[in-house]
């Protein structure tokens, strides 16, 4: 192989690896559930190729509210389903759908759209820990 060919094919290397950092790479942070005047901790998430934001962060022992709203009309993001909580929701086009949730237990919990390609976490954080 010449010059040539070993920069192609590092460069090539170098590529896939972003790649698959970029897919594949642990998630940080999310995004924390605010604490509204009625007790709830409230988060909104658009559904459009996925979830935005993808992770939400609550305290246990306190109940939830989520707010999806469906920005799409592709046939994997209809429905929302809560496996941990029994729980699956319609979530039919431009319309605002809010589920109510009761984590008493640390952990994290997936949710994902019916066919398993879209995927979120809400992670469940002792209410003594702040961060």
């Amino acid at each position: 192989m010449d010059v040539s060919q070993w920069i192609v094919t590092a460069l090539g290397l170098v590529l896939i690896a972003g790649i698959a950092w970029f897919f594949w790479a642990p998630k940080k942070g999310g995004s924390r559930a605010e604490i509204t005047s009625s007790g709830y901790q409230e988060a909104r998430i658009r559904v459009k190729g996925g979830y935005t934001p993808d992770t939400i962060v609550v305290q246990s022992g306190k109940p939830v509210r989520l707010e999806f709203l469906r920005d799409e009309k592709a046939a994997c993001s209809e429905m929302v389903v809560f496996p941990d909580f029994q729980k699956s929701l319609m979530l039919p086009y431009g319309q605002k759908v809010t589920v109510d949730l009761f984590p008493n237990q640390t952990g994290s919990y997936a949710f994902t759209c019916q066919m398993g390609m879209y995927k979120g976490t809400m992670v469940v954080r002792d209410a003594a820990i702040k961060s």
